[in-house]
């Protein structure tokens, strides 16, 4: 009778040190959710010419962390989203497209200590195949055989592209007079796609992006007006914590690792 007992007594001890096992160790997935202190919402506004890469980028930072809501990517002229943070917008996060414009909101101490992530450069895109031949800068100011010149769109001078296409005209000689300067590359873009323009200066990331709606023609020299894009946490985060996280994703390993697949340089 002692000797069954014991047996039974062994089986229930088996049996409950099994299970103790199995509730220490969830599955990963569970491991993760629970342990990560991260939540709230996170705001982050960012130059247009990342907006494929952070959309992909603020996708993955949410999915390690499931406590934040990362909202919709503001993209704007970098400019412009320097102006909106300065007038007192809530953000968390900033990006911008040139050292310039992080500069006018470091100056007024609304971040500190921005991190250098991603370098580009310029690009002339042109309608699919490239109809009007286009081979520089130069062709851009010349008339065609019927004496048409193409009607060319650029930024404005005060957006990160509007300046670098300014110093390589500049250093190439051209002048031309643009059909108009818009406020990001992104409506550059789309003016070109949608035949406004024969052509249009944006980085070689957009045209990448752009796929075969599209062709990009090289500017010799292009490297002379490198844009180097710095990243911030607000001096006034909503949520220092996930701001603080997504400025170490986005210059960390997997953030440098979907850059590069969007074509944006090592600063």
């Amino acid at each position: 009778m002692k000797t069954r007992s014991a047996a039974i007594a062994l089986a229930v001890t088996a049996a409950l040190t099994l299970t103790g096992c199995g509730s220490a160790a969830p599955p990963a997935a569970s491991r993760t959710a629970g342990s990560d202190a991260l939540s709230g919402d996170l705001t982050i506004y960012a130059a247009a010419s990342l907006s494929g890469a952070f959309d992909e980028l603020a996708a993955e930072f949410a999915a390690e962390h499931p406590g934040v809501t990362v909202k919709p990517v503001n993209y704007d002229g970098s400019s412009t989203l320097a102006t909106q943070i300065d007038g007192g917008a809530q953000v968390d996060v900033f990006a911008s497209a040139d050292q310039k414009n992080m500069q006018k909101v470091t100056d007024a101490k609304l971040a500190s200590n921005p991190v250098d992530f991603a370098t580009n450069v310029m690009e002339i895109a042109t309608a699919p195949g490239n109809p009007r031949h286009l081979t520089g800068l130069a062709s851009l100011a010349k008339p065609s055989s019927t004496g048409a010149v193409p009607t060319v769109v650029l930024c404005a001078p005060a957006v990160p592209c509007g300046s670098a296409a300014q110093t390589l005209l500049e250093n190439a000689g051209v002048t031309l007079t643009p059909a108009s300067e818009e406020q990001n590359v992104t409506a550059v873009l789309t003016k070109v796609k949608s035949g406004d323009a024969d052509a249009g200066l944006v980085y070689v990331t957009d045209v990448k992006a752009a796929g075969s709606a599209v062709t990009g023609v090289p500017i010799e020299g292009a490297d002379a007006a490198t844009n180097v894009y710095p990243i911030a946490e607000l001096a006034h985060a909503p949520n220092p914590a996930a701001a603080a996280a997504f400025v170490t994703f986005v210059t960390g390993p997997q953030g440098r690792a979907v850059l590069k697949r969007f074509g944006f340089g090592a600063p």
